[in-house]
This record gives C-alpha cells, structure tokens and sequence, in this order.
C-alpha cells in the first residue's frame, strides 16, 4: 500500500533523525521531499523544525506501520512531555492509499494535515497531483496561506 509520511525534527541532529526516517524506509521509498524549515505549530516557544516527506510503499497494515514510524520515534528518545512541544522526531502517517480508518490508535488520512503547510508544501513537491480525502492538495495549501514554510 501506498503511504504519505510527514517527519519532524527541532532538537539535536535533526537532520540524522529525518535520515533515520528515509534509511529506515530506503527499499519501499518511492519519493522523499527535499528539507524544509518550519515555524513551529501550536504556541510553543521553541526552535523551528526541519520537515520533509515521505512517499512508501509498504506491505504492512495501518496498524503495522503505525507501530514502525514509533518505534523511529523511540529510537530518537522521543518524549510526549508538552502537546506540540519540541521534539527529536515525529513520523506521522498523513495518508494511505485506499484507506480510511478512525481506531482510536490512529486516524486516516491525519486529521489536521489539511491545517498544515509543513505537510502540504513538502508533499505537492514529490506528488503535484495529490489528493487528501478527495480534494487536491495544491488547493487545500492554497487557502492556508504563508505558514512560514521554506525549501533549505
């Protein structure tokens, strides 16, 4: 199954934990956005982020993925102190291909990508044509306006 993933990074080598996102996923990726920083989101005072995403095609369930893109997250020592804090890595699953769910574990396509420009940006760059629940992507980003999000 084809899957969007949207990483984050704003503390230590966020560079190395982006990477450890596409090295991890080197043999399903099919397209990887160039870098992008990003004001932060939620009224947090911190750094900004590095963004990028992430195009794979996985043969694993929903779930099965979302259990992969954490255990990336652990391996960064990602902690969940402040909602929207700072964070090593975070590896979101923005949309897959054919499937809609709503478990409680994980929601699909992500229910705020449409909000956000750090994902929308990086993912019209490695798919113009893209979709997030039926409506094109390039127009979503359109009515968001400048979000402060910069190519590197």
């Amino acid at each position: 199954m084809r899957a969007v993933l949207s990483t984050g990074s704003n503390m230590e080598d966020s560079r190395a934990h982006l990477r450890s996102v596409v090295e991890e996923f080197s043999g399903e990726l099919v397209a990887a956005s160039d870098l992008y920083t990003t004001a932060p989101w939620g009224g947090v005072e911190q750094d900004d982020f590095l963004n990028q995403v992430l195009i794979v095609d996985v043969d694993e369930s929903p779930g099965e993925l979302l259990r992969r893109c954490q255990g990336l997250e652990q391996a960064a020592r990602r902690v969940r102190a402040k909602r929207w804090g700072p964070r090593t890595l975070d590896v979101d699953i923005v949309d897959i291909e054919g499937v809609e769910c709503d478990s409680g574990e994980l929601t699909v396509p992500h229910p705020r990508a449409h909000l956000r420009a750090f994902v929308l940006v990086p993912w019209l760059e490695v798919d113009p044509g893209a979709r997030l629940g039926g409506v094109s992507v390039r127009e979503i980003a359109a009515g968001l306006g400048d979000q402060g999000v910069r190519r590197l």
